[in-house]
Parts: structure tokens; C-alpha cells; sequence
């Protein structure tokens, strides 16, 4: 019997496959951090900043990027609709503010100032984030490798949708660039605040679920690659201004093309036989089924596996593992029913069970995620935030084709990696964070590249930077959520994010705007008069050319993410007997 349109309009509004699509649109325009190599030049020539102040100002960004507390904290009190309007609020003011102080509409700004307004502006993505991470992974618990990454690759890849966006209206300068930062992000969140939120979608589970991630997966690579093809075009032949608002009007269509996976599903469904439904649904009926003992017991039993259960149990092939842990573990339930067995309560949750913030923070395996991210993702958006400056110093001129190519790897390497570590923990049973480790050598094989100074040593960073450092913020939200649970997710999640800037910190604050004002001084004092040179460095005003600018920094963080690579294998070797109880029954 066919449904009337207004239920399945309502059906529709609640489907989850609809909340995912709205989340991928804010992501797609939520990551105007990425934009911050863009504006940085605009805004060291208008405001006569040098280096040092740039960096200072891009950690500001980083740190608003990452300062998650609040709305981890929010997202547990309030409704999603109220944390993403408080992002919008947040980011229209503070980037509004910082285009009033660029276009000289405001008296000139102390630097601290400017600072704050990136950091306000740029915090507005934290709420943007949460909220929209928190309500897929609620709807869709059991594929949480490829949620996230699928919605940090649109945050990603939002520099090079809002740079192809905005070269629509012709802006005769990045000034105008600034001016969408503060309006676009807010306007859309505004428009989708009241669609995104957890809508029970554990229990609208339905076989063509793997079909609708393959559709989203492949508009993903269709959107990556034509985004690619406009650059090159772009770069290689002057277009006319009409040629590039229509390549940016089928952008804009690419990017809304996975409406129609919720569209499908809700108003034109394919019948599904009772015998499939009582397939899917059988799991539930037997959790439904358990006594009293076993779901008040089954996590200390299990824990209680865990220490009891010899050690050559690991080395046995994973069907004679399973066998012999569900022997022990059904001993444990009849012994603890009949009293002959006292389950040790333990103070703490285990790994794989629920963790608040507090707990996980005394854990040595969050902990050494947390510096692994640190040494590797704040290499990388260190290059991400110098990403400008790294060309300009090459004798590139035109920056933006670089921090979109940088944005376009972000988001396949966010993709990609939510994808390749489902892989890993799916068909394998190994631990998530050896996909970390994988991409962290990438990494550093890139910046040790770029260090040597080898040819095409700008595109070699761009891709592989991009694409690692994309693949950490696939991985490391899944992998915490897998280890300490989702009642805490939030407020785990943005404790993490806090890597970035630490390490941006230091990396970017300090050793690469020393090194770069080092080498613009020396070089202006060979190339220069003294008396000139000396002015020139009065006025804060130097640049620096050649790869000398940045190759020693690229050495250091080179030699840093491989340090990373080593505390996520420490983190794999740890968390084996976790992964396998979570995965094993699952390879065939």
C-alpha cells in the first residue's frame, strides 16, 4: 500500500540518509581555516605585518579551529540546531571583523585584536564540526570510518569549493574573498540547522545502505577530479569570466548530487521481501533476548575474557580464536550466574567501552594519540597555513591554484583514509591507527622531498601533505570512538583537534617564521645597500626567495612525523586484542 506524499515528506525530513547529505554541505563550506593561505598575503601587504605576525595570526586561526571545548560540552545540554547558530554567530562576526579591518573600514587594529577575531571567526567551525559529526556517527554507529571521513573530506576540500565559488563574482582581490568567508558559511548553516540531528538511525538500517556510501563515494572522486580539470584549465588558459561562472555553476551541482540518495530511498523505494527484514533484523531480537544477567554482566564478562584467557589464544588462526573465546567466555556467564565466579568490577571502563573526557585523559593510548597527532598533523598544517608564503618564495604567483590542490588532497586523503582503515579493521581485524602510522611516512617522505629541494617540490608537497595530513582526521575520530566509546564523543573529539594547533604552535610560531626571517634578513643584507637594508628591515616588510625559506623547516617535521609513525605503532601493538574482539567475527 502506497504511502500519501505529506508521510513520506515527514519520512523524508527524518531519514538519515538526509541528515548525512545537509552535514556534507556545512562541512563543504565549514573549513575556512583551510582559506587562511589565501588571505594571509592580502592581509600582510594591507596591514605591514612580517612573517612572525603572519605565523602569529595563523595560529590563532588554528587554535579557533581546534578549541572544541565548548561546543563538545554544548552538544551534550543543547540541541544541534542551537550549537551550529552559535557557529554561524561566531563566524560571521569575527571574519566580519577582520574584512572591516582589511579594507580599512575600522581605525587600524592592534595585532592582538586581529587575532582574536580569527580565532572567534574561525571557532565558528568547532560548532559546525560537532554537530554534524555527532549526529551521523549517532545515526550511522556501525560505519563510522566512512561517515567521518566522508564529512572531513567535504570540510577539506571547502577552500577549493569557496575559491571556485568565489571566482564566480570576479572579485577584483582576496579582500572580497574575506567577505565570503564571514557571510557564505553562516547563510548555509543557517538555511540546513533544524535538518541535522540524531534521528535513530540505528533502526533505519536497510540493505542498500553499502550502495548509497558507493554512490556517495563515487560523487566524491567525480567532484575531486573535476575540481582538478578546472585548475589545470584555469591555470593553463585565460577564461572568460562567463566560462567560469558555468564551470562553477556544475560544481555547485556536483556538490548537491548526493541529495538524491535520500530522494530514492524515501519516495521511491524497492520493496523488500519479510524474509530480508527478518534477516536484518535478527541481531537486535537477540540482544532484545538476553537476560537480565547478561546485559547488566556482559562488560565485565568480557573484560574478564580478556584477562583470562591464555596467551596462545592470540596466535591461533581467527576461527579457532573465536571458538576458544566463546568457550571461556559462556564458562564465565554459567559460573558467575551460579555464584562460583566473582566478577571483578573494575573502577574504570575498559577499551572499546564508554570513557568520559577524564578517564580517556589517563590513558596511555589516548595519550599517545594525542602526541602522534600533534608531531604529525601539526606538521602538516604548518605547510597548510605557509602554504602562501611557500609559493610566493618559489616564484609562484598566483597561490590559490595551491592551496585548492593542497584543499583537493585533503579531502581524498579524508575519504580515502575513512575508507582504507574500515578496510583495515573490516577484512583484517587490524588496528585503526596503522593507517595513521602508513600515512604519516608519506608525510615525511614528502617533506624530506620538498627539503632536498628536488624538482617540482611545491606539487609533491601540495598532493601528499594534503593527503596525509587529511587522512589523520578520518581516522583518529573513528579510532577514538571505537576505543572510548560515543557517549563522550563530542568532547573526545575536540580534545584531539587540539594536536593541530600545539604542534602549529611550535612548528609554525616559532621554527619556521624564525628560520624564514633569518633568511629574508641575510638575503636582504647581501642583495642591499646597509643603510637600505637596515630601513627595510624597519619596516618589518621582507620576504624571502628560494627553497632555503622552508627546506630546513621541511627537514625538522620531516624527522617529526617519523617519531609520529613510531607512537602509532606503539598505539596498534597495544590495542590488537581490542580490534580483534571488535572486528574478528566480522572476516570471513
Amino acid at each position: 500500500m502506497m504511502q500519501p506524499l505529506s508521510e513520506k515528506f515527514r519520512t523524508f525530513v527524518k531519514d538519515r540518509w538526509l541528515v548525512f547529505v545537509c552535514s556534507m554541505w556545512v562541512m563543504s563550506c565549514a573549513g575556512i581555516g583551510y582559506l587562511f593561505g589565501s588571505i594571509s598575503p592580502v592581509i600582510k601587504s594591507t596591514m605591514g605585518y612580517n612573517q612572525r605576525q603572519v605565523a602569529l595570526l595563523g595560529v590563532a586561526k588554528d587554535l579557533g579551529d581546534s578549541i572544541g571545548f565548548v561546543a563538545g560540552s554544548l552538544c551534550e545540554i543543547l540541541p544541534i540546531w542551537a550549537i551550529m547558530i552559535v557557529g554561524a554567530v561566531q563566524n560571521f562576526v569575527g571574519y566580519g571583523l577582520v574584512w572591516l579591518a582589511v579594507t580599512q573600514r575600522l581605525p587600524s587594529l592592534p595585532l592582538w585584536v586581529l587575532c582574536a577575531a580569527i580565532f572567534v571567526g574561525t571557532n565558528g567551525e568547532t560548532y559546525f564540526n560537532t554537530g554534524t559529526l555527532v549526529s551521523s556517527v549517532q545515526n550511522f554507529p556501525k560505519s563510522r570510518g566512512p561517515v567521518v571521513g566522508i564529512l572531513k573530506g567535504f570540510a577539506g576540500l571547502s577552500g577549493a569549493i569557496l575559491t571556485q565559488v568565489y571566482a564566480i563574482f570576479n572579485a577584483p582581490s582576496e579582500v572580497s574573498l574575506i567577505f565570503m568567508i564571514a557571510v557564505g558559511p553562516s547563510i548555509v548553516v543557517i538555511a540546513l540547522m533544524f535538518i541535522i540531528r540524531p534521528v535513530g538511525g540505528h533502526k533505519q538500517v536497510r540493505p542498500s545502505d553499502n550502495s548509497g556510501f558507493l554512490f556517495t563515494y563515487s560523487a566524491c572522486l567525480i567532484l575531486a577530479a573535476y575540481l582538478l580539470a578546472v585548475l589545470i584549465v584555469e591555470d593553463l588558459v585565460n577564461l572568460n569570466q562567463t566560462l567560469i561562472t558555468l564551470l562553477s555553476v556544475i560544481l555547485i551541482i556536483l556538490v548537491l548530487l548526493p541529495i538524491l540518495i535520500p530522494v530514492v530511498l524515501v519516495f521511491f523505494p524497492k520493496p523488500r521481501p519479510q524474509i530480508e527484514e527478518g534477516l536484518l533484523s535478527e541481531p537486535d531480537k537477540q540482544e532484545a533476548g538476553k537476560s537480565e544477567l547478561e546485559r547488566s554482566g556482559s562488560s565485565f564478562i568480557l573484560s574478564e575474557v580478556e584477562d583470562e584467557k591464555p596467551a596462545e589464544v592470540e596466535s591461533l588462526p581467527a576461527s579457532e580464536r573465536r571458538k576458544r573465546v566463546a568457550q571461556l567466555q559462556a564458562k564465565l556467564f554459567q559460573a558467575a550466574a551460579e555464584g562460583a565466579v566473582r566478577v571483578k568490577r573494575r573502577k574504570g571502563p575498559r577499551r572499546g567501552e564508554d570513557f568520559t573526557l577524564l578517564q580517556a585523559l589517563v590513558k596511555a593510548d589516548f595519550l599517545l594519540l594525542f602526541f602522534s597527532l600533534v608531531l604529525a598533523s601539526g606538521s602538516g598544517l604548518t605547510v597548510i597555513d605557509n602554504l602562501g608564503q611557500m609559493c610566493q618564495s618559489l616564484g609562484y604567483n598566483d597561490t590559490s591554484i595551491f592551496v585548492s590542490m593542497i584543499s583537493i588532497w585533503n579531502f581524498l586523503g579524508r575519504v580515502g583514509g575513512g575508507y582504507f582503515s574500515e578496510a583495515l579493521v573490516r577484512k583484517f581485524a587490524y588496528p585503526r591507527p596503522l593507517g595513521m602510522a602508513i600515512v604519516q611516512v608519506i608525510m615525511a617522505i614528502a617533506l624530506l622531498y620538498y627539503a632536498i629541494g628536488w624538482p617540482g617540490q611545491i606539487y609533491v608537497v601540495s598532493i601528499l601533505i594534503g593527503l596525509g595530513y587529511g587522512a589523520h582526521w578520518a581516522i583518529v575520530p573513528a579510532s577514538a570512538s571505537e576505543l572510548f566509546g560515543l557517549k563522550s564523543f563530542g568532547a573526545l573529539y575536540n580534545f584531539l583537534t587540539l594536536a593541530s594547533p600545539t604542534g602549529s604552535l611550535i612548528f609554525s610560531g616559532v621554527i619556521a617564521s624564525g628560520i624564514y626571517d633569518y633568511y629574508a634578513k641575510k638575503q636582504t643584507q647581501l642583495n642591499l645597500e646597509p643603510l637600505l637594508a637596515i630601513h627595510l628591515q624597519e619596516e618589518k616588510s621582507l620576504t624571502c626567495s628560494g627553497s632555503i625559506c622552508y627546506s630546513l623547516t621541511c627537514g625538522i617535521m620531516s624527522g617529526l612525523c617519523i617519531i609520529a609513525m613510531i607512537l602509532s605503532l606503539i598505539v596498534v601493538h597495544r590495542t590488537k586484542s581490542v580490534y580483534s574482539q571488535l572486528y574478528a567475527k566480522t572476516i570471513v
